[in-house]
């Protein structure tokens, strides 16, 4: 399996250290470089070009989400993923509108990150179970004007249409495959159509996009 290159982003010492330790420690993951604000974060995504990036939100000068913004401009294929301790759900909204993978908290376990890191090589979107919970509650207050907060440029197919279904029912890559009788790959191509159509830029985003137009109900609670 291809090496996972990981730039660290936070602005306390101890902490940036003992992740970068952890991920040390894994035999796929090499941490390329580590930034104690989102300045400097953004200059070594530039030097080092990394596959994903775990983003603090608050830091001193640039912000987080400043710099996710930015890096998402200038390289859309680098995965972010913040990591932080905030669950302000305005805060968790806007850094995935802002194209950031996913949102995890820092009272994670050290399997849990790794789990997550290792979901990102599938095309699937990390969150801590309280921050899913956050989103889906969400979903229940519409957008005041949907349409304009997401143009539509093209209609979806009716298979593109299942596969955001299942996406809006939390399922993985994997999963999706299983329940369609298609390939992982397969999976991925549609979901690469369906950002690209929709002009999103990762299924969390496509997800929230689907409740608020319609296009899928919101699954029953447990």
């Amino acid at each position: 399996m291809q090496t996972l290159r990981v730039l660290l982003a936070d602005d306390h010492p101890l902490f940036l250290q003992g992740v970068r330790s952890l991920l040390d420690s894994h035999p796929g993951i090499e941490v390329v470089g580590t930034a104690r604000d989102g300045c400097e974060a953004i200059t070594l995504a530039q030097q080092t070009i990394p596959d994903v990036i775990l983003m603090d939100i608050s830091m001193p000068g640039c912000s987080g989400l400043e710099a996710t913004q930015q890096i998402k401009r200038e390289f859309p294929h680098i995965q972010i993923v913040i990591l932080t301790v905030a669950e302000d759900e305005n805060m968790i909204l806007e850094a995935l509108k802002s194209g950031a993978q996913g949102y995890l908290l820092k009272d994670l376990e050290a399997y849990q990150l790794f789990s997550m890191l290792e979901g990102l090589r599938r095309g699937e979107a990390p969150l801590s179970g309280s921050i899913a919970a956050k989103i889906l509650k969400e979903f229940t207050h519409p957008a005041p004007h949907p349409s304009e907060e997401y143009p539509v440029k093209e209609e979806l197919s009716e298979r593109e249409r299942e596969v955001l279904e299942l996406v809006v029912e939390g399922k993985t890559n994997r999963e999706i495959a299983v329940d369609l009788f298609i390939t992982e790959n397969t999976v991925k191509t549609y979901l690469a159509n369906i950002l690209a159509k929709l002009h999103l830029q990762n299924r969390i985003q496509a997800a929230v996009y689907a409740v608020r137009q319609g296009l899928v109900e919101i699954p029953p609670s447990e």
